[in-house]
């Protein structure tokens, strides 16, 4: 599954990762390869996604890991698009 994570300055991450979970609106959901489309408003928390992960080092400040070990970004407020495996989220 294809990521990619844009906010108003430039695109912090684009790569393929194998799970993705976002703060939705609703409360926090997971997407995995396959998934059906979804689009979805999110609120305050943290975009976490796992897989082999390289940062730009520009950005990879932004970033951190959780106790399990995945890859989180904290956000204010944003959108997701998930279609044919390509999840992109708009982050605030």
């Amino acid at each position: 599954m294809y990521l990619e994570i844009v906010s108003p300055e430039a695109t912090l991450f684009a790569g393929e990762v194998t799970s993705v979970t976002v703060p939705g609106i609703n409360g926090e959901f997971q997407m995995l390869k396959d998934h059906a489309p979804i689009v979805s408003l999110l609120q305050e928390g943290k975009v976490k996604f796992t897989g082999t992960i390289t940062l730009e080092k520009e950005y990879a400040a932004k970033f951190g890991k959780d106790e399990n070990g995945d890859t989180v970004l904290s956000i204010s407020s944003g959108t997701i698009e998930l279609k044919n495996n390509k999840v992109i989220v708009l982050a605030d």
